[in-house]
């Protein structure tokens, strides 16, 4: 559905994931959809007025059709990787030509030399920028609005001869007005696919490959509400992210180029055993031959965003302590229990000033909302005995302005198999360092989709002492896939940062993280 009513990434507009075929009911009768967004065979993205929609509800909406948010996963090592051996090999010679690498992140400054050939010409072979809105108001005359030319709703691209276009005039920017405000997908980018600067011996994995980027747009407002994060977070959401490989594949299809996608964004919500939307997307990509999908694996280890925990047959309950910081206070976090296998269970909550808050019956597709009388605090729970995704049974719980100190999740086993369950705080970035469980777990900590079967998942270690990176996130997954699939350099690499440039040098900067060790993969 090419033509919308709206423009569909505007804060008034509710986004939610329809799986083709099933019976998610979200507005009604389908001919009412104002707006939809096809992604594969499998998913289809709808977008329709706030106001129709809320309250945004586990109660009213299926789990996965609300957008989950995600984070960006980062905070000498080319020759630590081999990578600078294959370039000395003439029977080899893989610099990536003839390839594109894709990258879905915060963007990228185009008009850094890494990203051009000798003669000045981009190598950037499209760029969707989410961020910029359609229409003749914004976009300067002769730039085409993504969905004319691919199908989305929203967006704008640029296309390699505008690219080129910019780079010949005195403003680039007046003409191309795409910007890496972050710097972590320029950065991205320079160590994947940057070209070489012998002068700043610097050299990118594969200099001579070309680039596709999606620049995400931040997440909305409503959703932020929702999970209860921060205004300011980076926070990005998961249906555009779809559409963005949406676009990699599109666009690796038309230039007929074998395609790497590289996704360094994670979220620590879901059953941790691929089975949400952007999980089956990656999946999907990963099938055809000539595509492969890189994901990063997560900065969660040592983090206490995990807790596993086993309730031995006959005891009560078991309580799980979680130590609320001030930041929570003014907001609030989201917390999900994931049953094992075909437990059932059900919560209670103790208050740092030890009220109690006794089992709330299961009742499914039920909201409850609990009122602290000695603090301001609204607890709302949300059973979903059988989240249709993993099988298994969901607690949602989002604890909105929880006073400081520590927490009870009182979990009862209401139905006996294994005893075991996992819970998931929000993952770094969505949250504050002070919000962690007492009893942590550091295994089982792969971000999401890096939990998926056919991405290669990428943990991260210090190519200077080759120890592995404290906070790479640990398998296995949930399922017992034995993820990540390989360790790449990860701490304190040097790489491109935003900023001023002096004559013909790079500004670069350090960075750690699983992210950039999935650059390196790439």
């Amino acid at each position: 559905m090419a033509d919308c009513p709206f423009n569909s990434a505007d804060e008034n507009i509710a986004d939610f994931i329809y799986r083709i075929g099933s019976q998610q009911q979200i507005v009604g009768n389908p001919a009412d959809i104002p707006c939809m967004d096809y992604v594969n065979d499998e998913y289809n993205i709808i977008y329709t007025p706030l106001d129709t929609v809320t309250p945004i509800s586990l109660a009213r909406y299926s789990y996965y059709t609300v957008p989950g948010l995600f984070s960006l996963l980062d905070s000498s090592s080319m020759e630590a990787s081999g990578i600078l051996t294959t370039f000395a090999a003439p029977a080899l010679g893989n610099r990536g030509r003839g390839t594109l690498i894709g990258i879905v992140d915060t963007g990228i400054d185009y008009t850094n030399p890494l990203f051009r050939y000798q003669d000045g010409s981009t190598r950037i072979a499209g760029l969707w920028d989410q961020s910029i809105p359609t229409g003749e108001d914004v976009i300067p005359p002769g730039v085409p609005a993504y969905y004319e030319l691919s199908g989305a709703s929203y967006g704008t691209e640029f296309t390699r001869e505008q690219i080129n276009q910019a780079l010949a005039s005195d403003s680039p920017l007046d003409l191309v007005p795409s910007t890496d405000t972050n710097g972590h997908g320029t950065f991205l980018a320079g160590i994947a696919a940057g070209g070489s600067l012998p002068e700043q011996d610097f050299t990118g994995a594969a200099p001579e490959c070309e680039i596709i980027v999606v620049k995400l747009k931040q997440a909305k407002r409503y959703l932020r509400e929702f999970y209860l994060v921060s205004q300011d977070a980076d926070a990005y959401q998961e249906n555009d992210i779809m559409m963005g490989i949406k676009y990699l594949r599109e666009t690796a299809f038309r230039l007929g180029r074998p395609l790497i996608i590289l996704i360094a964004l994670g979220s620590n919500l879901g059953s941790h055993e691929g089975t949400s939307p952007l999980s089956s997307v990656v999946q999907d990509a990963s099938r055809f031959l000539g595509r492969a999908a890189v994901i990063a694996a997560g900065n969660e280890t040592g983090r206490a965003h995990h807790h596993f925990g086993t309730i031995p047959s006959g005891q009560e309950w078991d309580d799980v302590e979680i130590r609320v910081g001030p930041e929570e206070s003014a907001r609030g976090f989201s917390l999900e229990l994931w049953a094992s296998t075909a437990d059932t269970y059900s919560v209670g909550f103790v208050s740092p000033s030890g009220e109690i808050i006794s089992r709330i019956p299961i009742i499914a597709r039920n909201e409850t909302s609990i009122p602290f009388l000695l603090e301001p605090t609204v607890i709302t729970v949300n059973y979903q005995l059988i989240e249709s995704g993993a099988g298994k049974q969901l607690i949602f719980m989002r604890f909105r302005n929880p006073v400081a100190g520590i927490w009870k999740v009182r979990v009862y086993n209401t139905q006996y198999f294994t005893g075991e369950f996992h819970m998931w705080l929000p993952s770094e970035g969505l949250v504050s360092d002070e919000t962690v469980f007492l009893r942590p777990t550091p295994d089982t900590t792969i971000t999401l989709p890096g939990n998926t079967a056919a991405p290669i998942t990428v943990g991260a270690y210090n190519h200077l002492n080759n120890s592995i990176y404290i906070h790479s996130s640990r398998g296995y997954t949930v399922g017992g896939l034995i993820k990540p699939d390989l360790a790449a350099p990860g701490v304190g690499v040097s790489g491109p940062a935003i900023g001023r440039r002096i004559g013909t040098s790079v500004p670069m900067t350090t960075r750690t993280g699983t992210s950039v060790a999935a650059a390196h993969v790439a």
